[in-house]
């Protein structure tokens, strides 16, 4: 279908589903076509010129389905937008069509013993601000918690603030279940429970409608928020790795920065010197007497502390220095620079980690977090910043990482099997092929759709026939 003939169809739409609130302007229906993919110098250039031909906000699950019925009927293409803060391109319509804000699904459903079920637009911190004082908080969220949904972590999203104790948001446990509605002429809503739910996370939203999400929650504790700098890196890895690998101190984050990186948290300069390095810890208040000998034993220096209700009412947490806010602060500061994504091996990461380091030089910077792999082993992810050059180099570059057996998870494509899936996996075609029988979800970032006449597709990928 030609741009044309998809604003014939857009029109139609509108005519039938005039008191749904639509925006049209084109300036502002380009803006919310965008997340944060231009962290990627390849992307930014890819995705330039794509957008949506309109923007709706549904206020609730009705006009979702009216509207839903409508794309159907039409054949036009549907993309669910939360917080816009994911870096792949997620949400960027490739097709056009209709984007979808779902800001408006923001309540917390239920609050149960250390279970939450909220809708899909709720903001993550918003999430918490009902959980805390019944005593619990999240188990995994990202750096940007103020501004992401949850439907687009779970839609986009990995691993976050509390990784280092519950692993990535897909490790066994964290999701308990999904409601989803599909993209049929007559949609169904459903309840799918994990782990068959998890065939619909990190799918960009191209197989199914979430609507709401039931997570396992964390005890609260009263964190303090440290920034620790060294003179060496060795020293600085050393000490992130031993409180990493210390069971009985309890952390919600962990996280290590080689120089110059400090020195683009500008709101923190003054603290610590530019050649310095650093580790951003948030440690329960009880552990924290033990960080004096363990700081002392690896050299280092403590330079930034607060706890996290300063934190919380000062706007102003450490962790939002962490995970992909780190390539935020740094492009503000030297927009030539892009960004890695890395998984080392969980036995030999300490090891990887200096080697890497030391191959690449001021090249390749690195930026690690440390967390627990979906079997609870401690390891190690990199978000390591580039000086980038072209996209030769670039490439160049991540494949010398795969050849010294560090996983790449390509944040400069915005297909689903190019980047963190790796492959076609025919289960996740098969939910699409269910629930998406059409495949107007966010089209062209699944390419096994493209492909799923030569898999071996399930009829009942999510296992609800009665």
């Amino acid at each position: 279908m030609d741009s044309e003939q998809r604003k014939s169809e857009v029109e139609q739409i509108l005519l039938a589903l005039p008191d749904l609130e639509w925006t049209l302007q084109a300036a502002r229906v380009k803006r919310l076509s965008r997340d944060f993919h231009w962290f990627s110098p390849v992307l930014k250039q890819q995705l330039e010129n794509k957008q949506a031909d309109a923007v709706v906000r549904p206020r609730n699950e009705e006009e979702l389905c009216l509207l839903v019925k409508a794309c159907v009927q039409h054949n036009l293409p549907l993309i669910l937008r939360g917080g816009a803060t994911g870096n792949y391109g997620q949400l960027v319509p490739l097709q056009g069509g209709i984007l979808v804000d779902m800001t408006a699904f923001n309540q917390v459903v239920e609050l149960g013993e250390g279970t939450v079920r909220a809708q899909a637009g709720i903001r993550l911190a918003e999430i918490e601000t009902v959980t805390r004082p019944a005593g619990w908080e999240l188990r995994c969220m990202p750096s940007t918690y103020r501004l992401a949904t949850l439907g687009g972590l779970y839609g986009g999203g990995f691993g976050g603030i509390g990784s280092i104790n519950y692993g990535p948001l897909g490790a066994p446990g964290n999701v308990l279940s999904v409601k989803v509605m599909t993209m049929e002429a007559e949609p169904r809503i459903l309840t799918v429970p994990a782990p068959q739910a998890l065939l619909l996370h990190h799918a960009y939203g191209s197989n199914g409608i979430v609507l709401e999400v039931e997570l396992a929650l964390a005890p609260v504790h009263q964190w303090i928020e440290r920034l620790d700098v060294f003179d060496d890196f060795t020293d600085a890895l050393d000490y992130v790795n031993a409180f990493a690998r210390s069971p009985g101190l309890v952390k919600r984050q962990l996280a290590l920065f080689a120089a110059p990186i400090p020195s683009y948290f500008s709101h923190l300069n003054g603290n610590y010197q530019a050649t310095q390095h650093a580790v951003i810890s948030v440690i329960a208040g009880q552990s924290e007497g033990l960080c004096a000998g363990l700081l002392a034993k690896h050299y280092g220096q403590g330079a930034v502390r607060q706890t996290a209700d300063e934190a919380r009412e000062t706007h102003s947490s450490l962790m939002e220095y962490c995970w992909n806010h780190t390539t935020l602060h740094a492009l503000k500061v030297d927009n030539t620079l892009t960004y890695l994504q890395t998984a080392f091996n969980y036995s030999t990461y300490h090891q990887q980690i200096i080697e890497m380091a030391d191959l690449f030089g001021d090249e390749v910077i690195s930026h690690i977090e440390f967390l627990r792999d979906n079997d609870g082993n401690v390891t190690a992810s990199g978000l390591q910043l580039i000086r980038y050059s072209t996209e030769e180099r670039l490439n160049e570059i991540m494949q010398i990482f795969r050849d010294h057996d560090v996983k790449i998870n390509n944040p400069h494509v915005f297909t689903i099997e190019e980047g963190k899936q790796g492959e076609i996996k025919a289960e996740v075609v098969s939910v699409k092929n269910s629930l998406d029988p059409a495949g107007l979800l966010n089209p062209g970032k699944l390419q096994g759709w493209e492909v799923r006449d030569t898999l071996a597709l399930q009829s009942d990928p999510l296992l609800l026939k009665k």
